[in-house]
């Protein structure tokens, strides 16, 4: 049996080797892990992928798959990955927007890409060759596995009807702009994994939190200790998950390989919209029968947040030469959708921004 297996120190390194060692023979096995953990129903995206790469690659291939915490912690994934201690990893790019600010507008971008954005963006307008770009700057190449739709909002235990709501309160939130816009809100952001969001709620360690969707946000128990939900989500219009995987490892397969793991995360891409949103739209339902108050900001209010959010694309552009192209190529397919979706409302994918980001604002940046 021919076994990937990366150098690791420690207990991992031989829990790893047993049960890879137990695995059924292949010609090339992997190993990979996830930032999610086995009680967040974003980890049905690995499962599925998981299981249809197994299914496809018979002893030609296969993955062993190990959960969110069973190798490294949630926030350490990345540079495993990067380094080669496992084969690749599924995550969300916007955890790395302190290694380059670019994976800002991969994740998500406050007021910017819906869902529907993401997934044409990616196949053709450009978006998976910059996907590729940013992460083999360190040693990854990547494959979109899912993208899900606007994040659930703000949850608290109090009335949040406006943004002024907001003010000096501390709210875990995920992402640099998105903390950006909540400094200029008067809050304060707090950065937690999922699986501690709970607690830090419970224990009055934040006044509100975000996480994801509906289906994940109840899947996290926020039913129990939440009472007031705060919408749109206005932070997160859509937000990808994928799989970063080492160049080496990658670079080390034969093309039959490499197709099979493009046509196994297309697959996947196809499967989770479906299936996230019959979950969101259930457990919406069930928010709301709990009791869970729902208010929605004015459109006066998320126009406020449309021009904050345009102004720190365009300052962040001028920081980051990579971020610059990635947000140049975003902002220039709004635009060349935008006909074409203004025909098609109100049947259309997605919406037009009304105070687009200034393009040539950003193309400047890019040539600086």
């Amino acid at each position: 049996m021919k076994v990937s297996l990366k150098t690791m120190g420690g207990a991992a390194a031989v829990a790893t080797a047993l049960l890879a060692g137990s695995a059924s023979a292949a010609d090339v096995e992997w190993r990979i892990t996830s930032t999610w953990p086995t009680g967040i129903n974003l980890s049905d995206a690995d499962n599925h992928f998981v299981k249809l790469v197994n299914d496809l690659g018979g002893d030609r291939f296969q993955v062993k798959y190990f959960p969110g915490g069973a190798l490294v912690g949630a926030m350490e994934v990345f540079d495993t990955a990067s380094a080669g201690n496992v084969d690749a990893t599924i995550e969300w790019a916007g955890y790395w927007a302190g290694r380059d600010s670019a994976f800002a507008l991969l994740g998500a971008y406050p007021m910017l890409f819906t869902l529907g954005d993401y997934r044409i963006w990616y196949q053709d307008y450009g978006g998976r060759e910059l996907f590729d770009e940013v992460y083999g700057k360190f040693n990854m190449k990547y494959l979109l596995l899912n993208v899900i739709n606007m994040e659930s909002g703000i949850r608290s235990s109090k009335p949040l009807k406006t943004l002024e709501d907001l003010k000096g309160l501390r709210i875990r939130m995920s992402g640099r702009p998105q903390g950006v816009i909540l400094d200029k809100l008067g809050a304060v952001q707090v950065q937690l994994p999922g699986g501690e969001v709970y607690q830090a709620l419970e224990r009055g360690v934040i006044d509100a939190a975000e996480f994801s969707t509906p289906g994940v946000d109840w899947s996290l128990g926020f039913q129990e200790i939440t009472t007031n939900w705060m919408v749109p989500g206005w932070h997160q219009p859509g937000s990808t998950g994928g799989i970063a995987i080492n160049l080496d490892s990658w670079n080390a397969l034969d093309d039959w390989t490499k197709n099979l793991l493009r046509t196994a995360a297309d697959a996947t891409l196809a499967w989770t919209f479906g299936h996230f949103e019959r979950i969101n739209a259930e457990k919406t339902t069930e928010f709301v029968k709990r009791g869970t108050e729902v208010d929605r900001i004015s459109d006066a209010e998320l126009d406020r947040l449309q021009g904050m959010a345009n102004a720190v694309l365009v300052e962040q552009s001028c920081e980051n030469p990579l971020f610059a192209k990635v947000a140049y190529s975003q902002v220039d397919f709004l635009q060349k959708y935008r006909d074409w979706r203004a025909m098609a409302a109100p049947f259309g994918v997605g919406r037009n921004i009304a105070n687009m980001p200034d393009l040539e604002a950003i193309k400047k940046c890019m040539d600086q």
